[in-house]
Parts: C-alpha cells; sequence; structure tokens
C-alpha cells in the first residue's frame, strides 16, 4: 500500500473520526459493480465516485468503502480504493473501510495497520468470533490514529439470529457481545463517546434500541437501509447506512437519484 496514498498526520488531526458523529447521520455505502460502468469501468467508477462524494458530502457523516468489491477487481481494484479513500478525506469526509477483520495475535495487527493506521481518522469493521482478545490491536489503533472500530453485534441479514440469537443463560448471544464491548468501550472513550463501536441492522429496529439500552457511548454504524428493508432511525450516534439505494439508486449509476434518495432519507431521519 503505497505511502503517498494516506493523508499526512497534520491534516488528520482535525479529521477524527467522532467528528462524524456531528454531521447528518446518513452513510452512503460505495460497494461498486463494474458491469453497470461501460467497457472501461475502473475509470468511470473512479469518475463516477468522486462525482457523487462532491454532491454529497455536506450530506453525509462518512462513507463506507465495502473492501470486497474493490478485492475484486484485483490489483486496479485496491489502488481505486486507495484513491478513493484519499479523495474522501480530502473532502472532509470520514472513512470506514467495511471489511469485516478479524484474527489472531500479529495479523489482527497487520489489519489495523492496513486501514487505522495507514488511514488515520477512519475506522475499520470487524469480526468479534475468535473472541475479545483479539481485537484489542484494533482498539488500541484506533485510540492511537483517532479513528473507530465496529464490532459486528447484530448483522442485517435475515440469517444472522442462527449464532447471535442463540439464548445464553436466558439472554440473546449479542446482548452479552454488546454489554462487554460497552464495558471494554469504557477505556476508549473520548468525551460522550467510545471509539469502540457497534454495528446493528437497521433491518432489526427493536434490537438497535435494546442494545443502545446496554452501550449508551458506542456510536451504532446501522446497515440495511433502503435495498435490505431498513428505514433510517433517528438517535444520538446513529450511523444510517444507505449503499444500493444511495451510490446506485434505480440499479444504475445516477447522480440526480442519489442526490434525492438522499433528501428522502434526511427528510426521514427530520420528520
Amino acid at each position: 500500500m503505497p505511502g503517498g496514498l494516506g493523508l499526512s498526520r497534520p491534516i488528520v488531526e482535525v479529521m477524527d473520526f467522532l467528528l462524524a458523529l456531528s454531521r447528518p447521520p446518513l452513510v452512503l455505502g460505495v460497494d461498486p459493480r463494474p458491469e453497470l460502468h461501460g467497457r472501461e469501468p475502473v475509470a468511470h467508477l473512479k469518475r463516477y465516485t468522486v462525482e457523487l462524494l462532491e454532491a454529497l458530502a455536506p450530506r453525509l457523516a462518512a462513507v463506507k468503502f465495502q473492501l470486497a468489491f474493490f478485492e475484486a477487481l484485483g490489483p486496479e481494484g485496491l489502488g481505486l480504493l486507495f484513491e478513493l479513500a484519499s479523495a474522501a478525506r480530502v473532502m472532509g469526509l470520514p472513512v470506514i473501510f467495511d471489511g469485516k477483520r478479524g484474527d489472531i495475535g500479529s495479523t489482527a495487527e497487520a489489519y489495523a495497520r492496513a486501514y487505522l493506521l495507514r488511514f488515520p481518522g477512519s475506522a475499520l469493521t470487524v469480526n468479534p468470533y475468535l473472541g475479545l482478545d483479539t481485537l484489542t490491536p484494533f482498539f488500541q489503533a484506533a485510540r492511537e490514529s483517532q479513528g473507530a472500530v465496529f464490532v459486528l453485534v447484530k448483522t442485517s441479514n435475515p440469517g444472522s439470529g442462527f449464532l447471535q440469537d442463540l439464548l445464553v443463560e436466558g439472554r440473546p448471544l449479542y446482548l452479552h457481545l454488546a454489554e462487554a464491548l460497552a464495558r471494554e468501550g469504557e477505556g476508549y472513550r473520548e468525551g460522550e463517546w467510545s471509539r469502540v463501536g457497534m454495528v446493528v441492522g437497521a433491518t432489526y429496529p427493536e434490537v438497535v434500541l435494546t442494545v443502545r439500552e446496554k452501550a449508551p457511548r458506542a456510536p451504532f454504524l446501522l446497515p440495511g437501509i433502503g435495498a435490505q428493508g431498513g428505514r433510517p432511525l433517528k438517535g444520538p450516534g446513529l450511523l444510517n447506512t444507505a449503499s444500493r439505494a444511495l451510490f446506485y439508486p434505480g440499479g444504475r449509476p445516477d447522480l440526480e437519484g442519489a442526490l434525492q434518495a438522499a433528501e428522502d432519507f434526511h427528510r426521514a431521519l427530520v420528520e
């Protein structure tokens, strides 16, 4: 990962990820589909995404890049990812790398370096399945880099309950996890909010409320808005994430449609 693609620390010092929580509570999810971008998909993807970021920047809390879609494009796709992440930061938009990373020891440390330390002030989604001790390198890197970590707690997909809803001592597993993360997150608080956030699907609004009671200081990343049927949710520290419905309104690249979709989401969040 070339060093010149990240932003210098002096710039990042005024771009702490927690500032995203003071912006409009909408996150643009970038899940690029090259088949929708003509004969030169990478070049068109870059133009379209930069134009969309420029148009939507005042209306967004952050931009979330789904790493799998960029990785699927090979080296060219990874180069595009880092260019777009840097462009977003120059526009003053906090960045979330959605990779759901997780591993033990030095591997977790390497993931943390790759995304949190290489792009200070950014956030990364992580998977807690290997145990809370494996998340420590991510939490420490987020504190050092003024970033954040979003841990999967209750995901938006219909099959999430297979493991996440398992009853443990009479309560769902996701609730035990949320409570443990809330305790751990107290050590990473910066004022009102912790750098240890949680992913809670907007497709389960009742779960969002339940988890919020257990974790009042954790930022929540709420996927599933729009295409998956979730509706925008209002409240402090809630980052509503729309991907297909906002990046490809109507199933295709459409700047005007994206602006209209953003307005519709904002209307739902203020009414």
